[in-house]
């Protein structure tokens, strides 16, 4: 897991787009399972935490605390 940081309302970018056709997703949840919504059709997936870092490409916008 090395260099994937990522924190609550950061935008990132997943391996997969969504069906419909956007790549961009924002966390809007944490903790053993991650929440992500489409930036698109607002849509919202609950992933566990290991598949999502497995899942994810890179940080897009980072609102770091």
């Amino acid at each position: 897991m090395e260099g994937k940081e990522f924190f609550l309302n950061d935008e990132v970018e997943m391996k997969k787009p969504h069906p419909c056709g956007t790549n961009r997703w924002k966390i809007i949840r944490m903790g053993a399972d991650i929440r992500i919504k489409c930036m698109g059709c607002q849509h919202s997936v609950l992933i566990p935490r290991k598949d999502f870092v497995k899942k994810l490409k890179k940080v897009l916008v980072s609102h770091q605390e």
